[in-house]
C-alpha cells in the first residue's frame, strides 16, 4: 500500500503519513527536508542544501554530511520520498501534498474567477487558501536559514489578502470586508493598499466621515514612520471619497438564495471519476437519479456534486431530505419546508412550488426517495414541466421512472490500486477514518490486511467507516477475524448484485451491533423510533424504563456516538443526535423483532405531547424565539408522533392535543406550515369522540382559526357551526376566541372588540397567558380597525405594555405593528412610520416570514395617507410579492382588504394608471421587500414626516 504524505510549511513545519504526524527528530533533518520542499518538484543542488544547513560557514565534509542526512530522511519516511539526481536531490509531492502549492493553486483559481467577473467564487477560493495558514511560515525552523522563502511567502499572503478584500467588496459585502481590513491595517500599518481598501469599505458602508479619518490616520503613520506622503492609490481614494465619486459607490448585488446544503464534516475520499460524470450529467440532463444500495454513499456523492455545481445556479442548490417523511401526501410540503417557503394558504403545496420555481435557476437535491418513489416522481414531473431552468439530482434505491431521467448507478469504492501505485479509494478511506480514531495503518503487514478488510467489505463506504472505528482498539487482523467469525461474511451465497450488497451491509450492521454492549444495543433499537434529530432529554424520556434507567442513557448514547452508530451535531443551541437512515432501519428491525415498536412509539408520542404542552405554557415569555426555533427543529418527530396517533384510534386524543398545542404556540404559523396543521387536525378529528370534553374543544377551535386565517370563509363558517353544536364546546373560551377572530376578519363586525376583550379576561383567569396574549393582539387589531379612537388607543397601550413585560420578542414586533396601525387609523399617520419600521427589522432578525407581509402592506397604507403615492405603490407591489410567497389571501381578510383597496384607489388616482403600474411592478420585482420598506420609511421620516 503506497503511503500518502502531506507536508505543511505555512506555519509550523510538519510531515504527516496517511494522516498521522511523523516526527523527524534532529533539527538538521528538518532543515534539509524543508529546503527540498520549498523547491518541491525541482532539483535542489547540493551547494544550495549546504547553504541552507550551515550558511556561509559550512563544516569540512559538508557535502558528505548532506548525503548522510538524506539517508536518514529516507529511513524515516521511505526511500521514495527523496530522489537522487545527478545535480542534487528532489522531492516530488502529490497535487495537494504541500500546503504552499495548494495555497498557490487556490489563489490562481481566485484570480481566474475575478477575471471572469465572478467575485463570489473568487472570494471563496481566496478564503480557502488563506485558511491554510497556521502562523508564520516555517515558524519552528531557524529564521536565518529561510529568510528569502519566508519573505516571499509573506508577500504572497499579503497579495492574497488584498485580492480577498477586493473580491468581497465586489460582492457588495463591504461590512464583511471592513472587519478584516481593520485587523489588517492594525497588523500592517504601513501597507497602503489595505488602508485604501478600508477607506472604500467604510465609504460603501455609508461612513464617509470615518473613511476620511482613516486617510488622515494612514497619512500620519506614513509621515511619522517613513517620512513620506501617501502614495497615488491612497490619494486617489481620498479624492474619490471627498467627492463621492460614482466609481466607488456601494455595489448593489441582487439578493441571491444560496441554498441550504450542509457543510462537510469529514474529508471526501476518491470518487473523482464519478464526480466528473455526475457533474456533466447535471449540466446536460434535467433529472439525474443516483441509485444504489444503502450505505454506498449516494447522499455524500450527491451533496459533493451539488456543492460543486451550486455556483452555476443563480438561485442556489437546495437539499430536501425525505428520510423522515412517512406520509406520501406530505412529500410536497417537505419540499416547501426545505426551500424555506411559508405557505399559509389553501392551495396545494405542489402549486406553490411550481409558482415559486417557475422563473428560478435552481438545483434541487431530493435525498432518500426510495420509500416515496411514486409521489416524488409525480412531483418532479410537475416541477420540471413548470420550471424550465430547474435541475433535479435525486438519490434512491430505485429509479423514479420520470421521462428524461438519467440513472447513475453509484458503485462501491474502488478496490484496485491507482496506476501510480497509490492506495485504492477504499483503503484510503479506511486509513483516513482510522487515523481519526488514533490508529495508524503503516507497514507492509498492516497494508495487506487493510486491503483484505476492504475487499471483504466490498468497498461499501458505510461498512468501511464502521470498521475504521474498531481499529482504535483492535488490529486489522483482529478485526478481520472477528468479522469472519461472527458473520461468515464471505461464505454467504452470492446472488444478484443488489441482494449481495444488501446482505453485505446487513452483515456489517450485525457485526457493529455485536461489538456494542448489551445496553448500547438496546438503546440503538429504541432510538430508531425517532425521525430526524433528537436531543438528550428526548432520548432519556422515550428510551428509559425498568430495564434501562434514564441515568444510563447519556453514557450509552456517548458510546454509540463513539462507535459511529449515532451522529452528533453540536452546532446549535443544544446537542442534537441522529441515526443514519440505514442504521435507523436496522435498529427498527431489531425493535420490531423484540415486539417493542408500539410501546416505544407510545412513549415517543407521549414525550412530544409533553414538549408541545410545555411550549404552549411557556412560549409567551423571554424564551419565545427559542421555543419557536426548537419546535421547528422537532417537526420530523412531531410528524412521526402525529402519524402514529392518527393510525391508532386510542391515541387520537394525544395527537389532537399535540397539534392543537403547536397551534397555540404559533409553531405551525411561524414555520409556514398552516396547511399541514390543517391536514393533521382534519385527520385526527375524525377519530375523536364528539362528546369528549378534552381534545375535541381545542382541536375544533383551532380548525376554525386556521380556516379563518387562510381566508377559507365557507369552511370556517361550517366548522364554527359544527363547534357550536358540540356540547363540549359550549361556553369554552377557545370557541369564544375563534368566534371573535371570525367576526373581526370575516365580517368586520365591531362586536368582535368586546368579544375578544372578554375572552382575553377569561384566558387570564385560567392562567393561560399565551392564549390571553393572542386574544389581546386580536382585540387590539379589532379596536384599531373597527373601534373609536379612545378604545383603540387604550387597547394598543395595554397590548404594548403586556408585550414588553412578557419579553416575547415576536409578540413585541406585533405590538409595534399595532402601534403603527393605531396611529394610522386614529392619530397621526406620520407617527406610524418608525413603529412599523422597527417591527420589520425585529421580524427580520427572528427569521419571521409571516409578519413582514403585513408590515410592508401597512406601511403602504401609511405612505398613501402621507401623500407619498410613488412609494406607496412600490410597497403595495412589494407586499403583493410577499403575499404570494406566504400564501396570504388578502381578499379573505375583510378589514385588511378594505384598507388595501382604499390605499390602492387613492394612490392610483394620484399617479395615474401607467405610473402606478410601473411603481407597483418595481416593488413586485424587488428581491428584498423588507429592505426597501425600511429604507423608504427611514427616508420619509427623515424628510420631516414625524
Amino acid at each position: 500500500m503506497g503511503a500518502q504524505y502531506t507536508f505543511k510549511i505555512l506555519g509550523r513545519f510538519t510531515v504527516a503519513r496517511d494522516g498521522a504526524e511523523v516526527p523527524l527528530g534532529a533539527a538538521k533533518l528538518r532543515i534539509l527536508l524543508a529546503a527540498l520542499l520549498v523547491e518541491a518538484g525541482r532539483v535542489v543542488p547540493v551547494d544550495v542544501l549546504v547553504d541552507r544547513l550551515w550558511g556561509d560557514r559550512p563544516p569540512a565534509g559538508a557535502r558528505n554530511a548532506v548525503q548522510n542526512y538524506v539517508l536518514r530522511v529516507r529511513r524515516s519516511l521511505g526511500a521514495a520520498v527523496v530522489r537522487t539526481d545527478c545535480h542534487g536531490y528532489i522531492v516530488d509531492v502529490a497535487a495537494d501534498g504541500l500546503d504552499a502549492h495548494r495555497f498557490a493553486s487556490l489563489v490562481e483559481m481566485g484570480k481566474n474567477a475575478l477575471s471572469r467577473a465572478e467575485p463570489e467564487q473568487a472570494a471563496a477560493r481566496f478564503r480557502e487558501g488563506l485558511a491554510l495558514w497556521c502562523g508564520e511560515p516555517l515558524a519552528d525552523l531557524p529564521s536565518e536559514r529561510f529568510r528569502d522563502v519566508v519573505a516571499a511567502l509573506r508577500e504572497q499572503r499579503l497579495a492574497a489578502q488584498e485580492l480577498w478584500a477586493e473580491s468581497v467588496l465586489r460582492c457588495g459585502q463591504a461590512s464583511v470586508a471592513l472587519a478584516e481590513l481593520t485587523r489588517l491595517t492594525e497588523h500592517h500599518p504601513l501597507h497602503e493598499r489595505f488602508w485604501a481598501q478600508r477607506m472604500l469599505a467604510l465609504y460603501q458602508c455609508g461612513r464617509q466621515g470615518e473613511a476620511l479619518a482613516c486617510y488622515r490616520a494612514a497619512a500620519g503613520l506614513l509621515a511619522e514612520e517613513l517620512g513620506v506622503d501617501p502614495g497615488t492609490e491612497l490619494q486617489l481614494m481620498h479624492q474619490r471619497v471627498l467627492t463621492g465619486a460614482p466609481e466607488i459607490a456601494p455595489v448593489h448585488v441582487p439578493s441571491r438564495v444560496r441554498g441550504n446544503l450542509p457543510a462537510e464534516t469529514t474529508s471526501f475520499v476518491g470518487r473523482g471519476r464519478e464526480l466528473v460524470e455526475i457533474t456533466a450529467l447535471v449540466d446536460r440532463s434535467r433529472l439525474v437519479t443516483l441509485t444504489g444500495m444503502g450505505g454506498v454513499g449516494k447522499t455524500r456523492l450527491a451533496l459533493r456534486t451539488a456543492h460543486g455545481c451550486a455556483p452555476g445556479f443563480a438561485h442556489g442548490a437546495w437539499l430536501v431530505d425525505l428520510a423522515a417523511v412517512t406520509e406520501p401526501e406530505l412529500v410536497d410540503r417537505a419540499v416547501v419546508g426545505s426551500l424555506g417557503l411559508h405557505d399559509q394558504s389553501m392551495r396545494p403545496a405542489a402549486d406553490l412550488l411550481a409558482d415559486h420555481l417557475a422563473d428560478r435557476d435552481v438545483l434541487l437535491v431530493l435525498d432518500n426517495c426510495e420509500h416515496l418513489v411514486d409521489e416524488v416522481a409525480a412531483l418532479v414531473l410537475r416541477l420540471l414541466r413548470a420550471a424550465p431552468a430547474l435541475r433535479v439530482l435525486a438519490t434512491s434505491r430505485e429509479r423514479l421512472g420520470v421521462p428524461g431521467e438519467y440513472v447513475f448507478g453509484v458503485p462501491c469504492l474502488a478496490l484496485e490500486q491507482g496506476v501510480d501505485g497509490t492506495a485504492s479509494e477504499a483503503v484510503r478511506l479506511l486509513v483516513e477514518r482510522s487515523a481519526g480514531c488514533g490508529a495508524v495503518l503503516a507497514g507492509e503487514r498492516h497494508g495487506r490486511a487493510a486491503v483484505e478488510l476492504c475487499r471483504r467489505l466490498d468497498g461499501i463506504p458505510l461498512a468501511i467507516e464502521l470498521a475504521a472505528v474498531r481499529l482504535g482498539t483492535l488490529t486489522v487482523e483482529e478485526t478481520l477475524e472477528r468479522l469472519e467469525d461472527s458473520l461468515d461474511l464471505l461464505t454467504a451465497p452470492r446472488g444478484p448484485t443488489p441482494h449481495r450488497y444488501g446482505q453485505t451491509l446487513s452483515a456489517v450492521m450485525d457485526w457493529s451491533h455485536g461489538l456494542c454492549t448489551s445496553g448500547e444495543r438496546l438503546l440503538w433499537a429504541r432510538l430508531s423510533v425517532f425521525a430526524g434529530t433528537f436531543d438528550l432529554p428526548a432520548a432519556e424520556s422515550v428510551c428509559s424504563d425498568a430495564g434501562l434507567s434514564s441515568d444510563e442513557v447519556l453514557a450509552l448514547l456517548t458510546g454509540l456516538v463513539h462507535k459511529s452508530v449515532v451522529m452528533c451535531d453540536r452546532s446549535g443551541r443544544s446537542t442534537r443526535y441522529r441515526l443514519l437512515e440505514t442504521i435507523r432501519q436496522y435498529g427498527r428491525e431489531r425493535l420490531r423483532a423484540g415486539g417493542d415498536v408500539t410501546v416505544l412509539r407510545v412513549r415517543h408520542s407521549d414525550h412530544y405531547r409533553a414538549v408541545a404542552a410545555q411550549a404552549a405554557t411557556e412560549w409567551c415569555g423571554p424564551d419565545e424565539a427559542a421555543w419557536l426555533a426548537r419546535l421547528r427543529e422537532e417537526l420530523p418527530n412531531v410528524r412521526a408522533a402525529l402519524d402514529f396517533c392518527r393510525t391508532n384510534a386510542e391515541r387520537a386524543p394525544v395527537g389532537a392535543e399535540i397539534a392543537a398545542n403547536l397551534m397555540r404556540t404559533r409553531a405551525w404559523f411561524h414555520s409556514g406550515t398552516l396547511g399541514e396543521a390543517r391536514h393533521w387536525m382534519d385527520s385526527l378529528a375524525t377519530r375523536l369522540d364528539p362528546a369528549a370534553c378534552g381534545p375535541i374543544v381545542p382541536i375544533t377551535a383551532m380548525k376554525v382559526f386556521i380556516a379563518t386565517i387562510q381566508g377559507d370563509h365557507p369552511a370556517a363558517a361550517a366548522l364554527l357551526d359544527e363547534a357550536r353544536s358540540l356540547s363540549a364546546c359550549a361556553d369554552a373560551p377557545p370557541l369564544a376566541y375563534v368566534e371573535g377572530v371570525f367576526a373581526l376578519l370575516v365580517r368586520s363586525d365591531p362586536a368582535s372588540i368586546g368579544r375578544l376583550a372578554r375572552v382575553r379576561d377569561d384566558f387570564r383567569a385560567l392562567g393561560q397567558h399565551g392564549d390571553a396574549h393572542m386574544a389581546t393582539m386580536f382585540w387590539t387589531m379589532a379596536a384599531a380597525f373597527l373601534g373609536p379612537a379612545d378604545t383603540a388607543v387604550r387597547a394598543c397601550e395595554t397590548y404594548v405594555a403586556e408585550a414588553e413585560a412578557s419579553g416575547a420578542e415576536w409578540g413585541r414586533t406585533w405590538a409595534q405593528w399595532c402601534v403603527g396601525l393605531t396611529e394610522l387609523r386614529h392619530r397621526d399617520p406620520a407617527r406610524a412610520l418608525m413603529p412599523l419600521r422597527d417591527a420589520l427589522l425585529r421580524q427580520r432578525a427572528l427569521d419571521d416570514n409571516w409578519g413582514p407581509a403585513w408590515g410592508v402592506e401597512t406601511l403602504a397604507w401609511v405612505l398613501a395617507a402621507l401623500e407619498r403615492p410613488a412609494h406607496s405603490a412600490e410597497l403595495l407591489g412589494a407586499a403583493a410579492r410577499l403575499r404570494r410567497a406566504t400564501g396570504v389571501a388578502l381578499e379573505g381578510l375583510r378589514p385588511f382588504h378594505d384598507l388595501h383597496a382604499d390605499a390602492k384607489h387613492l394612490v392610483r388616482q394620484r399617479l395615474g394608471p401607467r405610473v402606478f403600474d410601473e411603481a407597483w411592478q418595481r416593488g413586485a420585482a424587488g428581491d428584498d421587500a423588507v429592505a426597501v420598506a425600511v429604507e423608504i420609511a427611514h427616508e420619509t421620516h427623515g424628510r420631516g414626516f414625524r
